[in-house]
């Protein structure tokens, strides 16, 4: 399985959460609204979740191995900076 396509949603307004994101998986699947938050030790992901009855927040979709799960933050992660040096290059660009 491969992820051919990341697609970063930069949040402008102050706070953890810095960014949304949809990854599609061997041009066939997509999950969306996964959360690049900034945390006490730097940036990490959180996959998209549902509240519950018992107002517990559970994941919808995840990946079920903690390998798996490194491989997708780290890309992720990886386009998220991508798309903070074009924005801050664009930005220096405007001044």
């Amino acid at each position: 399985m491969e992820i051919t396509d990341i697609r970063v949603r930069k949040i402008a307004r102050e706070g953890k959460m810095k960014a949304v994101i949809s990854i599609t998986f061997d041009n066939a699947f997509v999950v969306h609204d996964i959360k690049v938050i900034e945390g006490e030790k730097g940036l990490f992901i959180a996959m998209p979740s549902r509240k519950a009855s018992d107002g517990e927040y559970r994941d919808i979709a995840h990946p079920i191995n903690s390998e798996t799960r490194d491989h997708i933050q780290t890309l992720i992660l990886k386009e998220y900076e991508k798309a903070s040096e074009l924005e801050d290059v664009a930005t220096e660009d405007e001044a």
